[in-house]
């Protein structure tokens, strides 16, 4: 397969096309067996290995331009397609292909009583738009979650790894070739320009919904821009809050793992909730281990009493994600409080509390207003694999459509399916 690369003066008419292609293969994709996008998948996790020097030759382009103009070490590291990044992804595309599928399950049906049942049948969303920053993984992983829903899918990645995210969709269309499926399918947007993607988020006639996966830049752009719905979050500003019944030695356990398991990902806790009746107890060990671990803490008042290392906190410490090693800390006097902090500062992404009280747990999962609210975890298992969904597009803190980790279902809507014998409505 080739791809035609946008020209800035066509993008308007190329994107159309794009769309017109995606709108007629979703068509085809809503009625695929299983067994078709099964196969799809696992000759996708071939090719990638059979082409690995096809696609690490388009990945080092992007890799010197990446050196050239000064990308940080971690993020080259993210960027390259190297063998063991490849064969993890062949490995999560025959992963997926494993999970069962969503497509045609039905509701159990209700009987009315003229005798005509009721049911709800789980569907496609149908042409779903794709918008990522840097990882091309994100390529292979967004392709296959949208090809195992039914949906059709246009990605635009990010600028950076360009020439790797056009050759892993030639392997996605291989893939889908192999298995009779149209290979429109899926489709990588053959340009950086940014009116590539203004013109994707109002295709209000091709594109059903939209899915960013980047930075808080990118997000609220597309959030003051899109006419297209969004399955968006737009930051992580996570809490773990110590209750005054937790247990000391599983509170520093939870709150270490939740700052430092890793700073850059959306679930990673920015704000720690000490109660005031415990803080003298858990908070001097459990800061000298962040210390020493190289986090920098930014802490109130009664925090900096205990913690003379940490940093006064300001307002825009509370609000901050910093995706770095970086924590607020501020010490509570009453559950109470704790909740109004979560409730001002978070994000609605994730937020976790360590405490041995039932009663108190229960309240905080009913109150708490986020996407994911734990007890007695570590807000970094914010993920899809981790919840039993086996992948995930991204994390929604919206209520509509889907909210938490976006899995398989999340792609997917229902639609009512009612079974008559010629009944009339009299």
């Amino acid at each position: 397969m080739s791809y035609t690369i946008m020209s800035h003066t066509d993008i308007d008419d190329a994107m159309l096309a794009l769309g017109e292609n995606a709108r007629r293969a979703s068509r085809v994709m809503m009625q695929a067996t299983g067994t078709a996008k099964n196969q799809a998948l696992l000759a996708m996790a071939d090719a990638l290995l059979e082409h690995r020097e096809t696609l690490q030759a388009a990945n080092a382009r992007d890799l010197e331009a990446a050196r050239a103009n000064g990308l940080e070490p971690a993020l080259l590291d993210r960027l390259t397609l190297s063998d063991k990044a490849l064969a993890k992804m062949a490995e999560g595309l025959r992963q997926i292909a494993n999970l069962p599928d969503p497509i045609g399950s039905t509701t159990a049906s209700t009987l009315r009583p003229n005798g005509m049942r009721v049911a709800q049948m789980r569907v496609p969303l149908g042409v779903i738009g794709i918008i990522y920053e840097s990882r091309p993984n994100v390529t292979i992983d967004a392709a296959a979650l949208c090809l195992k829903s039914g949906n059709a899918t246009i990605l635009r990645g990010g600028s950076e790894a360009f020439h790797s995210n056009v050759a892993l969709g030639k392997i996605v269309q291989i893939g889908l070739q192999a298995a009779g499926l149209p290979a429109e399918a899926v489709q990588v947007v053959g340009t950086t320009d940014r009116a590539a993607v203004g013109k994707l988020i109002t295709m209000t006639e091709h594109i059903d919904v939209i899915v960013p996966r980047g930075g808080k830049g990118l997000i609220a752009r597309l959030s003051r821009e899109a006419r297209v719905p969004l399955i968006k979050h737009l930051d992580g500003n996570c809490h773990v809050y110590i209750h005054a019944d937790a247990d000391p030695e599983k509170a520093h356990t939870i709150a270490f793992n939740a700052k430092t398991y890793r700073y850059g990902i959306c679930g990673a806790m920015e704000t720690l909730l000490v109660d005031a009746s415990v803080a003298p107890t858990i908070l001097p060990k459990l800061a000298d281990a962040l210390i020493t671990h190289g986090v920098e803490l930014r802490g109130c008042e009664r925090t900096r009493e205990l913690v003379p290392a940490a940093k006064p906190a300001t307002e825009d410490d509370w609000a901050e994600e910093y995706l770095a090693p970086i924590l607020a800390i501020r010490i509570v006097d009453t559950y109470d409080q704790a909740v109004e902090h979560i409730a001002r500062w978070g994000s609605g992404h994730t937020d976790s509390i360590v405490t041995e009280n039932f009663s108190v747990a229960q309240r905080f999962q009913r109150e708490v207003d986020s996407s994911s609210v734990y007890v007695n975890l570590p807000t970094c298992f914010a993920d899809g694999f981790e919840y039993g969904l086996g992948a995930e597009i991204g994390i929604s803190t919206n209520r509509l459509h889907a909210r938490g980790p976006v899995g398989l279902e999340g792609l997917t809507t229902l639609k009512w399916i009612l079974t008559g014998e010629g009944q009339t409505r009299g």
